[in-house]
């Protein structure tokens, strides 16, 4: 096991631990077309309960964040009840961006059934973000994306 193994060991460990002495936010709804406000402690409710959720990791400071926010809020509406999109603060929330590595953003995170399976960093158009939602999206049950 190298040295960077067992940093991720630890780090999940730290997390569960985390999440275990938390509780999450209740009431959590099903996507209604607007990001849900992801947080430490909510963040494996979220993406464990949807099939298909879209992570914007931003910070109130980072200016691509704010060109990036209206256009993930467009796809949110556009992509109701077939994609929940999420918006995690990472000043605020440091375990999970840690836990996904996130260096650089914004970072838009796709996760499928509980599991990140795509991603794109930096401010992009729509055209590109949705690109890269639509594969995961055209995968669920009744999707007009097929």
């Amino acid at each position: 096991m190298t040295f960077d193994d067992e940093v991720k060991k630890i780090n999940e460990k730290k997390f569960e631990e985390m999440l275990k002495r938390t509780k999450p936010q209740a009431g959590i709804a099903a996507n209604d077309g607007k990001p849900v406000e992801l947080t430490d402690a909510n963040f494996r409710e979220v993406v464990g309960k949807h099939q298909v959720v879209v992570v914007d990791f931003w910070a109130p400071w980072c200016g691509p964040c704010r060109v990036v926010s209206p256009v993930l809020e467009e796809l949110a509406t556009e992509m109701a009840g077939k994609a929940t999109f999420g918006k995690l603060n990472v000043d605020d929330n440091p375990l999970t961006s840690q836990q996904f590595g996130i260096q650089g953003i914004p970072t838009i995170m796709v996760f499928k059934d509980g599991e990140p399976v795509d991603g794109l960093v930096g401010a992009a158009p729509k055209q590109t973000i949705e690109a890269r939602i639509r594969p995961y999206v055209s995968e669920t049950k009744g999707s007009p994306y097929q």
